[in-house]
């Protein structure tokens, strides 16, 4: 499929499979969005892309099993996105590793395998896709930040500074981008109800926690109004509207 034949915006989704990722996959579908997931398991991607499916009606969501603590492959995952649809629209950088343990207990394994998912291949992937939104002038990038980048919690204090780095990305490719008619904002949720929180605290009271759909409704806003979410900032989300 190529920008001539599909003149559908082109969203993708890394960590589309469940939580955040998959709550903002399937809202941007209801947009008139056309959907592109990635994602380490193919069994929740299949059955991610299943609701999906639903929505896009004759269309598909187009999976791609990937990794991202392989950097090779984040790269591919961009490239892929581009191939397939010609063009690309929306990044939402959501696909993240979150080790809970004390500083002093991070292995050079964990935190290796922590840099490569949170870092390196974020940042090979978004130039990737940075480079054709460029070639575009025109693009939104979305960071699924974290409060921990700001306020870190006991045992995540790593994982806090790989989202105080994503945020300060997101400020230095606003700058970059304002002159090109490109926008790059960060999301700071709370505490979601998603797997991934239920792995790291099993006990959390959910009545404290955020939906996923709210994050996504998040990431919406920051695509369709402008003004009330300007490019280059950080926005927290720690309840219900």
């Amino acid at each position: 499929m190529n920008l001539e034949a599909n003149q559908n915006p082109v969203c993708l989704v890394t960590g589309g499979s469940s939580g955040i990722g998959l709550a903002t996959a399937l809202l941007f579908a209801e947009k008139g969005y056309e959907i592109a997931i990635c994602g380490r398991r193919e069994s929740n991607l299949l059955e991610a892309k299943r609701s999906i499916d639903a929505i896009l009606g004759d269309r598909e969501c187009y999976t791609m099993v990937a990794d991202l603590e392989n950097t090779v492959r984040a790269r591919e995952v961009a490239a892929e996105t581009i191939s397939r649809f010609g063009r690309i629209d929306l990044l939402v950088n959501n696909a993240a590793a979150s080790p809970l343990a004390p500083f002093h207990e991070i292995s050079p394994e964990t935190f290796e395998a922590t840099i490569n998912t949170n870092v390196r291949s974020l940042f090979y992937l978004t130039q990737v896709i940075w480079k054709k939104m460029r070639d575009q002038r025109a693009g939104v990038i979305v960071n699924i930040s974290s409060l921990s980048a700001v306020d870190p919690f006991d045992g995540l204090g790593f994982y806090g500074a790989c989202k105080a780095w994503m945020d300060l990305m997101t400020q230095a490719l606003a700058s970059e981008g304002a002159d090109l008619g490109l926008r790059v904002c960060s999301i700071r949720p709370g505490a979601v109800e998603t797997p991934m929180l239920r792995r790291l605290f099993p006990d959390f009271p959910s009545e404290q926690c955020v939906q996923p759909r709210r994050i996504a409704e998040t990431v919406w806003g920051c695509v369709s109004e402008p003004e009330n979410y300007p490019s280059g900032e950080a926005f927290t989300v720690t309840d219900q509207p």
